[in-house]
């Protein structure tokens, strides 16, 4: 399947997501803050990092906008996974860089239908 990059700083939401995805067949790693997660992304070439938004060192909006500017990175595809959930929340998320986003609490088999329109698309 495709190699996933989970940057989550909520050990219990980050070892559901791994869990679930893993179970779905795909080589799952993970960071638990911005900074780490970014530089993961550089050295791991993922096909998709789901990315919180508020975490510590750098925010899931800092590292979106990083990798958008990293031509050896650029076409990653990300999925935000936050609480933040105000129009305009969506809206930076979006200008940002994000391909989707979600709301926590979020439904498993709805992140997966997500996660895998997110992997079918060129």
């Amino acid at each position: 399947m495709a190699r996933i990059l989970v940057v989550e700083d909520d050990p219990d939401v980050l070892t559901l997501v791994m869990h679930k995805l893993r179970r779905a067949g795909h080589d799952v790693t993970s960071a638990m803050d911005g900074e780490a997660g970014l530089a993961s992304v550089r050295a791991e070439h993922p096909e998709l990092v789901i990315l919180d938004w508020m975490m510590p060192r750098m925010t899931g909006l800092e590292v979106c906008h990083a990798v958008r500017e990293d031509p050896a990175v650029s076409r990653t595809r990300i999925l935000m996974l936050t609480a933040k959930a105000q129009e305009e929340d969506v809206e930076r998320a979006f200008a940002s860089g994000a391909d989707d986003y979600i709301l926590k609490p979020f439904n498993s088999k709805e992140l997966l239908a997500r996660i895998d329109a997110l992997l079918a698309r060129e």
